[in-house]
């Protein structure tokens, strides 16, 4: 059966000075993993604050085990680019 994961990548920007500049850091982190993992990618919270961001990762796999591989890689990418404004992960499944 198929499996469902949802990765989410929670972001402080204490350096951003508008929200065009934090809206510039999704959006690559956004386009990076997209064509990387082939992943579908959204920003689903804090989308009006200017220092927070939440961003769901998300991939419909095979198997469970394929599916965290692939999220695993996700947040290692993310965290690589990212690097202290990573501020928290989790991941949710559906099945």
């Amino acid at each position: 059966m198929a499996a469902v994961g949802v990765l989410h990548l929670e972001l402080h920007l204490d350096y951003a000075q508008s929200i065009k500049e934090k809206r510039n850091v999704i959006r690559g982190l956004k386009a990076r993993l997209r064509s990387r993992f082939n992943v579908a990618v959204a920003e689903i919270g804090h989308q009006d604050s200017l220092t927070r961001g939440l961003v769901a990762v998300v991939t419909v796999a095979p198997s469970r085990p394929y599916a965290e591989a692939l999220l695993q890689k996700a947040e290692d990418e993310a965290a690589a680019l990212l690097g202290a404004t990573l501020t928290g992960t989790g991941v949710e499944w559906m099945e």
